[in-house]
């Protein structure tokens, strides 16, 4: 008989990040609200995990971050002006942030890393396993990842990384996996974990990008960890125990992600996922890519 599994139903969404890398720009704003083309990152994280099914999000914010949960909350004089014009478009657009989830909200506190942003979230998520959203990485709807790293993780249970394949020379900007093959082509057994080796050193390609499906037992591991580079407690660092020992929470499995994904997580990068996503919006792609193809062609 098949193993009955808890059914995944809460996402957590760490925000706590100062934002750096965006100076001046996230002097005041929070980088996650940062747009991207007309919707701020943070919204697209949100979207995909109400989509795979998990409309209970958490986010773990901190200092300066009330623009956040003011974007999830209603705007009642906005809707009420735009009622009274008449414009019901923009009216939908705004109300479609406050009925997309649940949402909830606990400061970080201390930034120690995302070991102990994920620790945050043991009150509210309890003895059931969850998923984790990283706002730097934004995935295509089209190619629905944390859907398929949830079928697996309530198929095998323990936890689920997201994987994919970068330049040997780009490897140490992430965690990296070692790994072995399964029966799925696109499922592997994850049997190590390194946070951002020299590439001499790593013992794969493969990069783990932002989206976690963990079991509950990774909180005790966190509570014991350790903090590791860069004086952080490294969630990387817990997920290596686990497999190392399956009896502290389950195998660790990784799903290699092949479809498109948009790293907002330093400016070109940012700057490219704007382009990219509003090349192939309905509304905006004709013009918008005719001039881009004039700019490219005739100005540089």
């Amino acid at each position: 008989m098949t193993q009955s599994r808890p059914r995944i139903s809460k996402a957590v969404i760490p925000a706590a990040g100062l934002g750096t890398r965006f100076l001046p720009a996230t002097k005041a704003t929070p980088k996650e609200m940062l747009p991207v083309v007309d919707k701020p990152a943070i919204q697209y994280v949100v979207e995909e995990a109400v989509a795979a099914g998990l409309s209970d999000v958490l986010m773990i914010t901190g200092r300066n971050k009330r623009p956040l949960e003011d974007h999830f909350d209603r705007n009642y004089e906005l809707e009420s002006a735009l009622y009274r014009k008449g414009d019901a478009e923009r009216l939908s657009k705004v109300q479609e942030s406050s009925d997309l989830a649940t949402m909830h909200y606990v400061r970080q506190g201390d930034p120690r890393g995302l070991g102990h942003a994920v620790l945050c979230a043991a009150p509210h998520v309890g003895d059931q396993p969850f998923a984790v959203l990283l706002g730097d990485d934004l995935m295509d709807p089209r190619d629905p990842l944390l859907s398929r790293m949830i079928e697996v993780q309530e198929r095998e249970g323990g936890s689920v990384v997201a994987l994919m394949e970068v330049d040997p020379a780009q490897i140490h900007m992430y965690g990296c996996a070692a790994t072995e093959a399964t029966a799925d082509s696109d499922v592997v057994r994850v049997t190590g974990l390194v946070e951002k080796p020299d590439p001499a050193d790593a013992p794969s390609n493969l990069a783990v990008i932002g989206r976690y499906v963990l079991d509950p037992a990774v909180f005790g591991i966190l509570r014991r960890t350790e903090p590791g580079r860069g004086g952080e407690i490294q969630l990387t660092d817990a997920l290596q125990l686990m497999t190392e020992d399956e009896e502290t929470g389950g195998p660790v499995h990784g799903v290699v992600f092949k479809g498109r994904r948009y790293d907002t997580g330093d400016r070109s990068d940012y700057l490219r996922a704007i382009v990219r996503l509003a090349c192939e919006r309905e509304d905006l792609g004709p013009d918008f890519r005719a001039w881009l193809k004039r700019y490219v062609t005739e100005e540089l």
